[in-house]
């Protein structure tokens, strides 16, 4: 029985059949790093990814990388020097990007939760915290007037609607993120009575969307619920994060989403934006397109069995690495993500079938259930794609004891 090839486009260069990564064949890569499993991150395609978002999206567009995506701090590092802020989601995201190159003006801080010691912190640094609440609001003013500041802040809105055919939605209907939209102007009310520096409005409906109309249409819905809010708020918008969303291709079947058409659109709508927001960095926050495919996740072929019939290749990397290619972080219909043999890319003869299992004792442990990896023998690499964004971090590291990877940016 032959196997389908994944749809999904590659990236990376082959050279004698065998990938190239960092202009460095994996293999070399393999011997260069020591030992596998590991990560590894290419900077060329990350650099490209930002310049096409650059010529793609209207000129004064602001790039924040959502650090969450991939929080190393060599790629943190490299982004520092290409986008024009971050975004982080804890104080141990916020001390990654502290230590690069980027103003702390240009830093914001998101996610609900948020300790007193933690908002103290981020008053203390100058970063712009977006409020997911009331409480958090009053307790930032009052850290701001113990340490003599004023801190930077913007209401994380929960808007009244959502993006369409995301991965995963973070707004619209009740949601622990934000604030809700109808909830706002009471807020921006109190907010004129506290010593706090109000910088604007990060409305974030949804992430992993491939749909194009989807993305227009929430951006649209974005701008106008921020000139509804800004009626009621305490100072000119400085800033205004229109979220992102945008999505890279996983699964056979997906397309990769029209980046062209969305920067199209979304210049139509800039004049009236500059108009009624004439102090604002307009924000578009992405995690996952930035870095997402750029990254690949390789394991050796420990041992080849067989079982009944079926080809087990049991490799020394598995769901404590990359909980995301297992299918147990958000799938609900488990599919495969991208894997090929990185050393013998293409069969000599007829792909074949054959699933890409871990060694931990449970039979959730499986990266590529009945792939076109049969010719893959013990030693070679089986290399996970689209592995750059919510890989080692989403994952459960300590689970049965094994080693940690090693992460590298070539």
């Amino acid at each position: 029985m032959t196997a389908p090839v994944h749809a999904v486009p590659l990236l990376f260069p082959t050279r004698d059949n065998e990938l190239v990564v960092g202009g460095m064949p994996l293999t070399q890569l393999a011997a260069r790093v020591g030992s596998t499993p590991f990560y590894v991150y290419d900077r060329q395609l990350i650099s490209e990814r930002v310049a096409q978002l650059r010529a793609a999206l209207p000129q004064g567009i602001h790039l924040h990388y959502a650090i969450k995506a991939n929080p190393m701090p060599a790629v943190a590092h490299h982004l520092a020097g290409l986008v024009d802020g971050f975004d982080v989601a804890s104080v141990g995201e916020m001390q990654v990007v502290l230590d690069t190159a980027m103003a702390p003006e240009k830093i914001s801080f998101a996610g609900p939760g948020k300790k007193e010691s933690a908002l103290r912190q981020a008053a203390a640094a100058g970063i712009v915290v977006n409020l997911e609440s009331e409480r958090e609001m009053e307790i930032l003013a009052r850290a701001g007037a113990e340490l003599g500041l004023r801190p930077k802040a913007a209401v994380r809105v929960n808007p009244d609607f959502e993006l369409k055919s995301s991965g995963m939605k973070m707004g619209g209907g009740p949601k622990q993120f934000g604030v809700d939209a109808e909830r706002v102007p009471a807020m921006l009310a109190r907010m004129k009575q506290l010593p706090i520096e109000f910088y604007g409005f990060h409305i974030f409906s949804g992430s992993q969307n491939l749909r194009a109309e989807s993305i227009m249409e929430a951006q649209r819905n974005t701008f106008d619920l921020a000139r509804r809010l800004a009626q009621e708020a305490p100072g000119p918008v400085r800033l205004l994060n229109l979220g992102g969303g945008f999505g890279i291709p996983y699964f056979p079947g997906e397309q990769r989403l029209d980046l062209q058409a969305v920067g199209a659109h979304l210049a139509t709508l800039m004049p009236d934006a500059r108009r009624d927001f004439p102090d604002a960095e307009f924000v578009i926050e992405l995690g996952r397109y930035f870095v997402g495919e750029a990254g690949l996740y390789v394991s050796r072929v420990i041992e080849r069995k067989e079982s009944r019939g079926q080809i087990f290749l049991i490799i020394d990397g598995g769901l404590h690495h990359h909980l995301a290619a297992s299918g147990n972080f958000g799938q609900v219909i488990r599919k495969n993500y991208p894997l090929l043999v990185g050393n013998r890319v293409q069969p000599d003869g007829e792909a074949t079938f054959a699933s890409a299992v871990g060694p931990l004792c449970t039979p959730l442990d499986v990266l590529g259930d009945k792939m076109a990896l049969g010719h893959a023998q013990e030693g070679d690499l089986i290399v996970v794609l689209q592995s750059g964004a919510y890989g080692l971090t989403a994952s459960p590291t300590a689970f049965l004891g094994h080693p940690a990877p090693v992460e590298v940016l070539v």
